[in-house]
């Protein structure tokens, strides 16, 4: 169970953040900039999550700490949420969830 909280604030950094763990942090990037610039409330980007990854939101959604990873993202201001991607951008199992945070990022609004 420790193990399994201690990864899905990985995930959830990986939901909001990951998009840069196999690129960089470059505010140039239209993925990135999309990102960290999101108008999406916390609502908006669960609904997108369910829908776009479901087992993924399962692990989300069993994570008080993957819940408030991403309400402080979201609550914070552009410049914070860049700081919280680079703290995020080291941790390996980031990676996987790049094309999720690309497509939650894209699609959140809809919700």
């Amino acid at each position: 169970m420790t193990k399994l909280l201690t990864r899905l604030p990985v995930a959830v950094g990986a939901l909001v953040v990951s998009v840069t763990a196999g690129i960089g942090v470059a505010s140039a990037d239209p993925g990135m900039d999309q990102v960290i610039n999101t108008t999406c409330s916390y609502s908006q980007a669960v609904a997108a999550l369910n829908a776009q990854d479901p087992a993924a939101a399962a692990q989300f959604n069993a994570s008080p700490v993957a819940q408030s990873w991403l309400r402080t993202f979201l609550d914070s201001p552009p410049d914070q949420r860049q700081r919280m991607i680079q703290q995020v951008q080291s941790m390996p199992r980031a990676q996987q969830y790049a094309g999720l945070v690309v497509q939650i990022a894209n699609t959140c609004n809809n919700y």
